[in-house]
């Protein structure tokens, strides 16, 4: 068998192998001694891959030869040497493991390699079989190499290049060339360079800007460099700006500027020059840049500067701080109007049409406030908990589902990805898993899974305790809502009992470690938390001094019972630190203390404005999903409806009344 992975593998020596390994999958999957030498070979190509090491990679494979999990290993050797391997050789992997998460995630690599070599023949006919089709950069790729090949007018590739490009976050290769040479045939404005620029300036990503304005000229590469590091500098030294040129560098130093202080660029960009000669749409954009970075320091002057964007069309991202913006100040028709600037898409998500439908009750519109209400209403979900209270009902959990038949379940255990991604997550390689998981119910074919296979799928998961695949697929059903699918609560004589003993909501715990682990107890975020409550090992020492735990190191934080213990501990501090508020606390909870008693400052705000004006998106997500998520516990725990308002009580700054605050709290 060996030798049939020589350079060019024969068509034939493919089919047999194939069968070979299905035979042997069966036996390695009841021999405990072979699946352990093969997991410690997965995890060895694991770090190998990483390095880049093709010898180890070869060494290695063969330990996996048979096993479920040998297209991951393909993959691996195979995206390793992509660089300089032989198209043939290639394929053939493509094939072996045809309709695998595998072949299609080695396709998507393989069709960047070909766009950066410019092998355009070969992208297109490769192209046409990548089932996931969601990488801007291939798409940007396929585009270009349709132009180059004459087999669409530029005109119809250029709106598909543009949205691509401008919703890049970093400064990649594909799609910055496909937009040039677009822009070199006139198919393009100049105009989307600079708005990428525009763009990249105010995130604070250099290398964007510099990439898009090297597109058009790159002798201004230094000036968009000036104008970002020294943006105060380069407009004191600008008297004009009468060519193009100057007022897009001007327009980026004022944007710069914005972002590092919004009421100075204010004050610059009220100068009589630049009133005078940008043009309405670049002071649109800085007006925009201005308004956008004042909301997200809650300055109350935010809405003010967003007052002189109405004729421009700004990134839906600013527009949507607009919206917030004028929800602190309660400008109902302002909120109105700022909700129609944004995309139609956009209008159309839960969120905004829950603060359209309330503006236009709130301006004396209460019909279409209601039909608004009824389109988004529904027991699951912050918004649209929030209609469902609007409309006078309270939060109710639907009936549950038939359970999946034997044939459902049969179905997707008989799924040869499902089976593997199982096995990764139980043998260390989560990210590899979750990853073929979610490719297998949502993306292999158009729409993913029907939804009895999906709940069916969601059973097994439950089943081997595998809950945040269980909860992630289970809430991909829209008719057929499995509840305890989709909030599990495991482990429950240690959540209830500690959260009952410390004070706490059970619903509370429940919804809380539902959004931070989703009951993985061996979870690690990038930043170092860990476990169930997933708890920073400097907060955990805190915590463990505050409550009297004797002997705590935080490798003990992968023990669930200790993990609980200080998790719904510090919750109950940072409950009682801002006075029993579940948002603030939640929120305290994610992004520190700190900053939740900044966020707190200004006027008494209803919670849903203050929660939705949190200028942290990952906050502010997690904050809503908490306690839309202890809205449904609460209900599945008593049994009784219930309103998401009893929950959400308003919210400012400290009560005089209040005791001080603990400084020391992490």
């Amino acid at each position: 068998m060996a030798g049939c992975w020589v350079r060019s593998i024969l068509t034939a020596c493919r089919a047999a192998l194939v069968g070979v390994v299905g035979a042997v999958w069966l036996v390695a999957h009841a021999n405990p001694a072979h699946d352990d030498a093969v997991r410690q070979a997965l995890l060895a190509m694991r770090d190998a891959a990483a390095r880049g090491d093709v010898n180890q990679l070869s060494a290695l494979r063969p330990r996996v030869r048979g096993d479920l999990t040998e297209p991951l290993a393909d993959y691996w050797w195979m995206r390793a040497q992509l660089d300089r391997a032989g198209a043939d050789d290639v394929r053939a992997v493509l094939q072996r493991w045809s309709g695998t998460y595998w072949e299609d995630r080695l396709r998507n690599d393989w069709l960047r390699v070909l766009g950066a070599r410019a092998d355009w023949d070969t992208l297109l006919t490769e192209a046409g079989a990548y089932r996931m089709n969601d990488d801007a950069e291939v798409r940007c790729y396929v585009a270009l190499a349709r132009l180059e090949r004459g087999l669409a007018p530029p005109q119809e590739l250029a709106p598909v290049v543009q949205q691509a490009w401008l919703a890049q976050r970093n400064a990649e290769p594909g799609c910055a060339q496909a937009a040039g040479r677009l822009i070199a045939i006139g198919a393009l404005p100049a105009e989307v360079a600079w708005q990428r620029a525009r763009l990249g300036v105010e995130a604070g990503r250099l290398a964007v800007a510099t990439q898009a304005v090297a597109l058009l000229e790159p002798a201004w590469v230094p000036l968009v460099q000036q104008a970002y590091n020294q943006p105060q500098r380069y407009l004191d030294d600008k008297v004009t700006a009468v060519r193009q040129r100057t007022k897009e560098v001007v327009t980026l130093a004022l944007i710069r500027l914005a972002s590092l202080d919004p009421q100075a660029a204010a004050d610059e960009a009220q100068h009589l020059r630049w009133r005078a000669q940008l043009t309405p749409q670049e002071r649109g954009w800085v007006w925009g840049a201005i308004g956008r970075r004042a909301a997200l320091r809650l300055d109350g002057q935010a809405l003010s500067y967003f007052e002189r964007t109405w004729e421009v069309e700004l990134p839906a991202e600013w527009r949507a701080w607009h919206v917030r913006a004028a929800l602190r100040a309660q400008a109902w028709p302002v909120v109105l109007r700022a909700i129609e600037r944004l995309p139609a898409a956009r209008q159309d998500e839960a969120v905004w049409t829950y603060w359209r439908a309330h503006a236009l009750q709130a301006t004396g519109q209460p019909e279409q406030a209601r039909a608004l209400l009824q389109r988004v209403a529904g027991p699951e979900g912050f918004y649209e908990q929030l209609a469902l209270e609007a409309l006078g009902q309270p939060v109710t959990l639907p009936g549950t589902p038939p359970p999946p038949t034997a044939d459902e379940a049969a179905a997707v255990r008989a799924n040869s990805g499902l089976q593997r991604a199982l096995r990764l997550i139980e043998w260390g390689l989560r990210n590899e898993g979750v990853r073929e998981w979610h490719y297998e119910v949502a993306l292999h074919t158009p729409g993913g899974l029907p939804e009895r296979l999906l709940l069916a799928a969601a059973a097994w998961a439950c089943e081997r305790a595998v809950w945040d695949r269980c909860i992630n697929t289970s809430s991909r059903t829209r008719q057929q809502v499995d509840v305890a699918q989709r909030y599990p609560m495991p482990l429950r004589d240690l959540v209830e009992p500690r959260a009952q003993t410390v004070g706490l909501d059970p619903a509370y715990v429940y919804g809380l470690i539902r959004q931070e682990s989703r009951f993985v107890t061996d979870a690690r975020s990038v930043v170092g938390a860990s476990g169930l409550m997933q708890v920073m090992p400097a907060t955990a020492r805190w915590t463990a001094r505050k409550i009297g735990l004797q002997g705590f190191e935080p490798q003990h934080l992968h023990d669930p019972s200790t993990n609980v213990t200080i998790g719904t501990a510090y919750l109950k501090l940072a409950l009682d630190e801002f006075e029993g508020s579940i948002p603030l606390a939640a929120a305290a909870y994610n992004a520190g203390p700190g900053r939740a008693r900044q966020w707190r400052q200004g006027p008494v705000l209803p919670a849903p404005i203050w929660i939705e004006n949190i200028p942290f998106d990952e906050t502010r997500d997690y904050v809503q999903r908490v306690v839309a998520n202890t809205v449904v516990y609460a209900a599945r725990l008593t049994g009784q409806p219930q309103r998401p308002s009893e929950r959400l009580a308003p919210i400012g700054p400290r009560l005089t009344t209040a005791r001080g605050f603990d400084p020391s709290m992490p």
